[in-house]
């Protein structure tokens, strides 16, 4: 537990500095997020027009410097943890150059948003395959452990889980619309695998594991106080934004978190949010396309409440709420038999 807590403070501590610093750096720079006009037909958020982005850079150095430090109490380096950690990076690096494209452009579209989604789908595909190659992970479809679950041929589970990797990091993507939204939910979310793997470490004769399941809660708490420290300055009105460096390394985590402790269903739940706002755009585009209709005022559904007249601060403050509700009920089902 204590690994935890010293994940979670370290990481705060230099995401809440790291964040500043970047503030500072984008500013004195010109550099910020291009928003769309009226084009768009949303809601009004022009006056956030070169707000600085790219504050994903520190959610995700703070969160693997987190990490390294709660090592120093005698905890091991895992592999498994490290090829995480790859596979984090890697989805990173594509945020990052899209994001860099964006300011660069002056466009709210980098050059690859039509074809990111494929780019990070293959991504996302050859991670699950270096899980199975690399780890050992069981090879099974789980709600909360191995023997809740199906097990499948490794073409099927690499399947599965390239699917949602793709999933998780587009739903926290299309999630980062207002201030502090993404960043709040993904906090809950994260501190509920945090707990997750610590309870999977203590109970090892019920929950049998290829992977170090305190090094992955490790992982997820740091990942909570990158988090953290970023909403500092990313509430509302926020000084920067995450932008897509942010998203896609957040949501690559979070389904990397559920399917090294055997709990991917659980995903489902505690990213409630991201599941709501995904499943929104999903039901917006088929009911158009089907019946000419829509379904919503806009999607993501978060827009659809700020044109029923909800204040930014309302729709964000609760869906917070609601996150920290899916986390608890996630937390609640890993115990049913």
């Amino acid at each position: 537990m204590i690994a935890l807590m010293i994940a979670t403070a370290v990481s705060t501590l230099v995401s809440l500095f790291g964040t500043r610093y970047l503030i500072v750096f984008f500013r004195t720079r010109g550099q910020g997020q291009p928003i769309l006009g009226k084009e768009d037909r949303g809601p009004e958020h022009q006056h956030k027009q070169g707000t600085p982005t790219m504050g994903g850079i520190a959610i995700v150095g703070a969160a693997f410097i987190g990490w390294v430090a709660a090592h120093v109490r005698d905890l091991a380096f895992s592999n498994q943890t490290m090829i995480v950690w790859a596979g984090v990076l890697l989805l990173a690096t594509m945020g990052f150059l899209d994001d860099y494209i964006k300011v660069r452009k002056g466009h709210n579209r980098g050059i690859f948003w039509k074809q990111k989604n494929y780019i990070t789908m293959l991504m996302s595909f050859v991670m699950a395959w270096v899980l199975v190659v690399g780890t050992g992970i069981s090879e099974t479809i789980s709600v909360t452990r191995p023997e809740i679950g199906i097990e499948v041929p490794t073409a099927v589970w690499v399947l599965w889980a390239g699917i949602i990797i793709w999933a998780t990091t587009n739903a926290v993507n299309v999630t980062d619309g207002l201030d502090g939204l993404a960043a709040g939910s993904a906090l809950m979310g994260f501190g509920a695998f945090a707990l997750i793997g610590y309870w999977l470490f203590r109970n090892p004769d019920v929950y049998d594991l290829a992977v170090n399941p305190l090094d992955m809660g490790v992982f997820a708490a740091a990942f909570a106080g990158g988090c953290l420290g970023f909403l500092w300055w990313n509430a509302a009105p926020a000084k920067i934004f995450m932008g897509d460096v942010g998203a896609l390394a957040i949501g690559s985590a979070l389904a990397f978190l559920a399917l090294t402790t055997n709990t991917h269903l659980l995903i489902i739940l505690i990213g409630g949010i991201f599941v709501m706002e995904a499943g929104s755009v999903i039901l917006q585009v088929g009911s158009f396309k089907l019946r000419k209709k829509r379904i919503f005022r806009m999607s993501p559904i978060h827009h659809h409440f700020e044109l029923k007249g909800w204040h930014e601060n309302k729709v964000v403050i609760r869906f917070w709420i609601l996150s920290l509700i899916f986390a608890m009920a996630g937390l609640a089902s890993l115990k049913l038999r």
